[in-house]
């Protein structure tokens, strides 16, 4: 019993992304979303984001992506205030 219960700790904890510091306000973010391309198999847009460096913020363009049978919806990654100052969420299927 005490097994599962630290096992099912481990796998909680696994599914928090490892952070670093607070990064400063991010620069606003202004995309296009282009037309998908033709495909055979379904896709769906993850819009782009800035990446902190820890020095500066570089914009990492959007992509449309195979949605390889997941069954859900992409959660779009994003920027979320805190008290201590700014803190990337990473996407995820839900």
């Amino acid at each position: 019993m005490k097994l599962c219960a630290v096992a099912i700790l481990l796998l909680v904890g696994g599914c928090v992304a490892a952070q670093g510091p607070p990064a400063p306000v991010p620069p606003p973010m202004a995309e296009t979303i282009p037309r998908p391309p033709v495909s055979p198999v379904p896709l769906t847009w993850q819009p782009g984001h800035w990446d902190w460096t820890g020095s500066s913020f570089v914009w990492a363009p959007g992509q449309y992506v195979d949605l390889g049978g997941r069954p859900g919806n992409w959660m779009a990654p994003f920027w979320q205030s805190t008290g201590a100052g700014w803190v990337w969420q990473p996407g995820h299927w839900m």
